[in-house]
């Protein structure tokens, strides 16, 4: 069983930034990718949507006999990672927005949360928001229409831009000097992201602890990947094959990355 992949799903193309992460760590890892960008952003649907829909990319990696799904999706982590857990028989990764590390390290005692509404509106953000920033000024903003954009592939454009100004202006205003990206597709936009913000502000997102927790999981159900070969990966999208190409070609060719009706 160790040599079965492991599965990721996403709402689109960000959880890639995550994959990498998770690929670079444990490099002999088969992996196999599901992007749903046919219902992307999950950040605007109810919490039933979500949940269904994190069920449905959840069988559809079962099909394909992954040992062990990382859930790269704040959204789908924070509506549906409790669910998954219960119902089905294999070590489930979730992410969240990494709130502890930024509210442990706060100077200013502000920090700054860029997200989907799905996210910010779910239980689970709250009571980690209770556990670890009760004392700090938080100042959360949905990031409406970024998902949309990065799906796009349009990052580096003007309006990309002048939007994430929008978002980070009142959060800068109040002095955060840390900004927690609680959305996968959102690292995607970190150089954008460190020419608009102050120097002092730290930015952080989930990807190298879920990588290290994923090692962990692995290590701890003795389903790490012992051959010393270099890992196969498949990475598929429901919709346009184009962004996640362009996203991933710094890892993966071409011929990895192809369209699955699921």
């Amino acid at each position: 069983m160790s040599k079965q992949p492991i599965g990721f799903f996403d709402s689109g193309v960000g959880g890639t930034s995550i994959w990498k992460e998770v690929i670079s760590l444990l490099p002999h890892e088969n992996s196999i990718y599901l992007a749903d960008s046919r219902n992307a952003p999950y950040g605007e649907k109810s919490a039933e949507e979500i949940l269904a829909l994190s069920v449905k990319n959840t069988e559809k990696l079962l099909e394909l006999h992954c040992k062990l799904i990382v859930v790269a999706c704040n959204t789908a982590t924070t509506n549906a990672i409790d669910f998954l857990r219960k119902t089905y028989p294999i070590p489930f990764i979730g992410i969240e927005p990494a709130i502890k590390p930024a509210a442990l390290s706060s100077k200013s005692k502000t920090i700054g949360i860029l997200a989907t509404k799905g996210t910010l509106s779910s239980a689970l953000f709250a009571r980690t928001s209770s556990l670890y920033a009760s004392d700090l000024n938080v100042i959360e903003v949905i990031g409406t229409g970024l998902v949309e954009r990065i799906e796009k592939g349009l990052i580096n454009t003007t309006e990309t831009r002048e939007l994430l100004q929008t978002y980070l202006d009142p959060m800068i205003a109040e002095n955060m000097d840390y900004l927690v990206l609680g959305c996968s597709h959102y690292p995607y936009l970190i150089p954008i992201l460190k020419e608009l913000l102050p120097e002092e502000v730290q930015i952080i997102d989930s990807g190298r602890a879920v990588a290290l927790q994923t090692r962990k999981i692995l290590e701890s159900n003795s389903l790490l990947n012992t051959s010393k070969e270099k890992g196969s990966h498949s990475l598929y999208t429901n919709a346009s094959v184009e962004t996640l190409v362009h996203l991933t070609q710094d890892v993966v060719s071409k011929k990895e990355v192809g369209y699955l009706d699921f």
